[in-house]
C-alpha cells in the first residue's frame, strides 16, 4: 500500500489579516490603529494613506509612519508598497483603503473599462486583463511577511428606523464592502462597523470571535485577544527563510531532488511554504547530508580496464611492456 499524503493537523502561528468595512464616519482608521498597535507591540507600523492623508489626524495618538498615496490607483503600486514596507522592516501594514485600488482613479475597474474599450465591449476579454492584476495585488497581501489590516469603504443606504423614543428617524448602514465581491474570505478576520462605531465579526478563523461584537471601548481588548491568539502554535518559519530555502533546493542535480522530495515524504513535511522555523533548518541539514553522500560518490575513481601491452620487438627480441595510469575522476558535475 503507498504511503498516504496526509498528516496529521497542526495549529501554526499565524500572521494577521484584518479587514475593516462600513460607511463613512464609521472609525474604520481608528479601528485600525487600534488594533495595529497592538499587534506591533514594540515593532513599527507602515500605513498607505489613499484618503488624502485623514490618518495623520491620528498621528498624536498613535506612532505610525505613512506613504500617502495619489492616483492613479493602480494595484501594482499597492504590491510596490508592500515589498518596500517588508524590505524597512515593517511587522504591521494598514492600507487605508482598499477600494481605492478596486473602483478608485485608476483601480481594477477603471482598468477593465478601458481594456473593453480595447476590445470592442467584449467583457470577457476585458476581465482577463482585470483579473490577473487584481490577484497579483491579494497575492501580495497574504504574502506579506507581517500582520496586514485593510479597510474599506463601504455601499451605504439610508434606512428608517423607530428609535428608542418611538420616533422614526433615517440611519446609515453599510453593505457590502467596496471590492471584488467575496473579498472577506481572504482574510483571517473581518469586521463590519456601523455608524456607533461598533464592530460585528462576519468573518473569523478564531472561534471565540464568532458572531461578536465589539463596542468602541472594546477595541484594544479584543485585538489583544486576537494578537494571542496568533501566537499560539508552532512559528511559521519566514518568507525569506522559505525563499532561501527553496533556491537551495533548485541548485541541486535531479538525484539529490530524488532522494529530497523521498525523505520529505517520509518525514512528514508539510509544503516548503508551510514549513516551520525548525523543519527549514532540518531540511537544510538534510540536504547537507544528502549531498555529502553524493560527493563521496563522486569521488570514487572509476574502473578502467587495464589496455592491453604494446608490442615492439627489442634489439635481443624482447617485448618491452608501456605502464598506463588509471584514470581517476575527482569530480562528477
Amino acid at each position: 500500500m503507498s504511503r498516504s499524503n496526509f498528516q496529521q493537523a497542526s495549529k501554526q502561528q499565524a500572521r494577521a489579516r484584518i479587514g475593516f468595512s462600513g460607511p463613512s464616519g464609521s472609525g474604520k482608521t481608528m479601528w485600525a490603529l487600534q488594533w495595529a498597535s497592538v499587534l506591533a507591540g514594540n515593532d513599527k507600523v507602515a500605513l498607505i494613506d489613499t484618503e488624502r492623508g485623514s490618518a495623520s489626524l491620528y498621528a498624536d495618538r498613535f506612532n505610525f509612519d505613512v506613504l500617502e498615496m495619489t492616483p492613479p490607483f493602480h494595484p501594482d503600486r499597492l504590491v510596490d508598497a508592500l515589498r518596500d514596507a517588508r524590505e524597512s522592516g515593517y511587522k504591521v501594514v494598514i492600507i487605508d483603503s482598499l477600494t481605492h485600488f478596486w473602483s478608485g482613479q485608476g483601480g481594477v475597474l477603471e482598468l477593465v473599462d478601458e481594456a473593453s474599450a480595447r476590445f470592442k465591449g467584449n467583457s470577457h476579454a476585458a476581465w482577463q486583463v482585470g483579473t490577473p492584476i487584481q490577484q497579483r495585488m491579494v497575492d501580495a497581501l497574504l504574502g506579506f511577511e507581517g500582520h496586514v489590516i485593510a479597510t474599506m469603504r463601504a455601499k451605504t443606504e439610508w434606512v428608517m428606523e423607530q428609535g428608542i423614543n418611538g420616533k422614526t428617524a433615517p440611519r446609515k448602514v453599510g453593505l457590502a464592502p467596496q471590492q471584488r465581491a467575496d473579498i472577506e474570505f481572504e482574510f483571517t478576520l473581518f469586521l463590519d462597523l456601523d455608524h456607533l462605531h461598533r464592530a460585528t465579526v462576519s468573518k473569523t478563523r478564531f472561534d471565540v470571535f464568532a458572531d461578536k461584537v465589539f463596542n468602541p471601548e472594546e477595541s484594544e481588548r479584543s485585538a489583544a485577544l486576537f494578537a494571542d491568539w496568533l501566537t499560539q502554535g508552532k512559528t511559521v518559519a519566514s518568507n525569506t527563510a522559505h525563499e532561501a530555502l527553496s533556491y537551495r533546493i533548485r541548485q541541486l542535480d535531479d538525484t539529490v531532488v530524488a532522494l529530497l522530495k523521498e525523505r520529505w515524504k517520509s518525514s512528514g513535511w508539510p509544503s516548503l511554504q508551510r514549513l516551520t522555523s525548525g523543519q527549514v533548518e532540518d531540511v537544510h541539514v538534510l540536504i547537507d547530508d544528502l549531498t555529502k553522500v553524493d560527493e563521496v560518490e563522486a569521488s570514487k575513481p572509476l574502473s578502467v580496464p587495464k589496455p592491453e601491452p604494446s608490442k615492439s620487438v627489442g634489439k635481443r627480441g624482447t617485448v618491452p611492456t608501456q605502464a598506463v595510469e588509471p584514470l581517476v575522476v575527482e569530480e562528477i558535475y
